[in-house]
């Protein structure tokens, strides 16, 4: 039976989906660390797919290195794999490692209006964890410590350094650590609905992505939403779905 392989290569890790009679039947991820390509060789340590469609930041390194593979972008990758998983989601969210995707979905998972930041971390999962560093705490730690704030201040810059240093000053007056971590969570959410609001927010919304993770952040979402976000149930896997899928579809 023909196999459709859909390879993600992100900042922070690798995604593997294979397809095969019309549904998913194999998933693997690995952190893509300082050397992808050694990464790619412990994924395809038992061959390499013959059909193999490529996204995310690497996708370009892969080619290289698997000329068979066919490439594709992120955004149109994320929205195939959303639409697949939710035909009636009218917005795309991904927060992934070092970027975010706003997107209008059109009818069958196609693009829309669509925003990206990629140019610097602010508001992704860089962020995230890196101000998560300054509590001495891991990602999952520091969203669960968000959720138990209640009297969260506001966060004025949403770089890394200088969100580093609100957060240092404001413990330092004595404001909880809990708190504290609300406050770089709204920051994150007040400036993802502005991106949202940019490309037409209409529900319901898919949120994909490794930050759809975090049970503050989905929280904190569906509050400013006034609705519960859709969830795939491995959100970090929907761009490598959608690339194994339009493999699938042209290939027919």
């Amino acid at each position: 039976m023909t196999e459709y392989a859909g390879l993600d290569i992100g900042s922070r890790s690798i995604k593997l989906v294979v397809r095969r009679g019309g549904a998913v039947a194999s998933s693997r991820r690995l952190p893509t660390t300082f050397d992808p390509l050694g990464q790619l060789e412990k994924l395809f340590a038992h061959g390499v797919p013959e059909r193999l469609a490529v996204t995310g930041y690497g996708r370009e390194l892969a080619r290289e290195r698997y000329p068979q593979a066919r490439a594709l972008t992120e955004i149109k990758a994320h929205a195939l794999g959303a639409g697949s998983l939710f035909p009636q989601a009218a917005t795309l969210l991904d927060i992934g490692g070092q970027d975010t995707k706003a997107v209008a979905l059109l009818p069958g998972g196609k693009v829309g209006r669509f925003e990206m930041n990629d140019r610097c971390a602010a508001g992704t999962g860089k962020f995230l964890e890196y101000t998560a560093t300054v509590f001495g705490l891991s990602v999952a730690d520091f969203g669960r410590l968000a959720l138990t704030g209640n009297d969260a201040p506001l966060i004025s810059s949403m770089c890394t350094v200088f969100a580093e240093t609100e957060a240092t000053t404001l413990m330092a007056r004595g404001v909880s650590p809990a708190n504290i971590a609300l406050g770089l969570h709204r920051a994150v959410v007040a400036r993802t609905m502005a991106m949202l609001g940019r490309v037409g927010l209409t529900a319901p919304l898919v949120f994909v992505g490794g930050v759809a993770r975090n049970p503050c952040i989905v929280r904190l979402l569906a509050d400013a939403l006034g609705q519960e976000p859709l969830l795939p149930a491995e959100p970090d896997l929907t761009g490598a779905l959608g690339a194994a899928l339009w493999l699938e579809t042209t290939a027919a």
